[in-house]
């Protein structure tokens, strides 16, 4: 079974959140769909995937292992962990997808078989957004508001960043990359956590994203101040760059830590594993290499009794993706989602997955169990190299030479 061709499409149903997705088409009618979405590098990566199309055009669609191999070393120059992970991934999706079609079954079938009837999610809620408003009390309404929703809808576990934005593209602070946090926004972040943690009473799940922004001293301070809150995790408390500014946190409080978003490949988890220096690790399925490599880091995890929970809050293939993993990995911890985009979710795939209590429940549809929706993705279509992205694109109205989208 050969691959034929490629289509790459670019959509936007709100405004910033642009989902990369692609399909590939082979000699015997199937066609398999991908998604690589990430949250600032759209026109890099379909760059990138139009540098690729000739490169897997030709090859048998079965022999996925093959075709991952041959992208990552072919592209060793580039470091295959991050930006060439990222293009492996769409396609590596869209082939577990063509495979679990030919074979009239899901994709978790082809990864062992459920060891679960349905996958846990965790969801988010509004958190500290900017360090310049005072109104701490509307930003605690907001969130609590929003905890108090996500719990009547069934879900059993939240995540937010509580730590003010201070450095956005609003509020610079002379080019420092790495946060210092200041006693006063370590007491908002706490009182803003004790706050969610009193709404949903102390059985619930509550989990904390630092973004990867602190300095250790700051980092160390912040998680000191949260313990009393019980989290299930302290995320990303310090840049990913350095093991060792991570073992110092680890050495510094008693809460479990969470690191993955920004690794990438299991050649990136093996000092964390080896070490002990978290609790879970959240690979995402869209950026590390597909389905295929986030299966082999979840049978790390195992291997050291961690926990694996996919970062997802980006398109609904790498979701669906991500689940069809899930129902396979029997350390699996919770599937990260954003339930308030399921709507926009329901606008560009068909059908639309069920879910209810919190947690996802996988039909037995072939592949990922999910399509495209065609008139969604042509109402949707965005130009990425358009950087005014937010009004629709209409091909053919902008022509970008050598690019053809949503062709083959």
């Amino acid at each position: 079974m050969k691959i034929t061709g490629m289509k790459i499409h670019v959509v936007m149903v709100q405004t910033n959140r642009e989902w990369i997705f692609v399909e590939l088409m082979t000699d015997e009618g199937l066609t398999g769909v991908g998604e690589c979405s990430d949250y600032a590098s759209t026109a890099h990566l379909v760059s990138g995937l139009e540098a690729i199309k000739p490169f897997i055009v030709g090859m048998d669609a079965r022999n996925i292992e093959d075709v991952w191999q041959k992208l990552f070393h072919g592209y060793s120059d580039l470091n295959g962990r991050g930006y060439v992970s990222h293009l492996i991934s769409a396609i590596d999706i869209a082939l577990w997808d063509i495979k679990g079609k030919a074979l009239g079954v899901p994709v978790y079938q082809l990864l062992g078989g459920p060891v679960r009837d349905s996958v846990p999610l965790y969801s988010h809620i509004p958190g500290r957004l900017s360090a310049r408003s005072k109104k701490l009390d509307q930003q605690i309404r907001a969130a609590t508001t929003a905890a108090r929703n996500a719990k009547s809808l069934g879900f059993q576990a939240l995540k937010t960043d509580p730590f003010s934005r201070q450095w956005s593209g609003e509020e610079p602070q002379g080019g420092e990359m790495v946060e210092r946090l200041s006693p006063g926004e370590i007491a908002m972040a706490a009182e803003l956590m004790m706050a969610v943690r009193e709404t949903v009473g102390p059985e619930f799940e509550l989990l904390v994203d630092a973004h990867a922004r602190f300095d250790v001293a700051s980092a160390i301070r912040a998680a000191r101040a949260l313990e009393p809150v019980n989290l299930v995790w302290l995320e990303e408390p310090v840049p990913v760059e350095s093991l060792n500014a991570l073992r110092e946190v680890r050495e510094n409080t008693s809460i479990p830590l969470c690191v993955g978003e920004r690794h990438f490949t299991r050649w990136d988890y093996v000092d964390i594993f080896r070490e002990r220096l978290v609790d879970y690790v959240m690979p995402d399925i869209a950026w590390t290499g597909g389905i295929s490599e986030i299966r082999r880091i979840a049978s790390q995890a195992e291997a050291y009794f961690i926990r694996f929970s996919p970062h997802d809050a980006l398109g609904p293939v790498m979701l669906m993706a991500g689940v069809q993993v899930d129902m396979a990995t029997p350390n699996l911890y919770r599937q990260e989602c954003v339930h308030e985009f399921f709507d926009d979710y329901a606008r560009v795939i068909t059908p639309m997955f069920d879910w209810h209590d919190g947690a996802v429940w996988p039909s037995e549809r072939p592949g990922l169990g999910i399509e495209l929706n065609p008139e969604g993705i042509e109402k949707y279509r965005v130009d990425p190299f358009d950087r005014r992205i937010g009004r629709p694109f209409q091909f053919p109205s902008r022509t970008v030479p050598t690019v053809k989208w949503g062709k083959s």
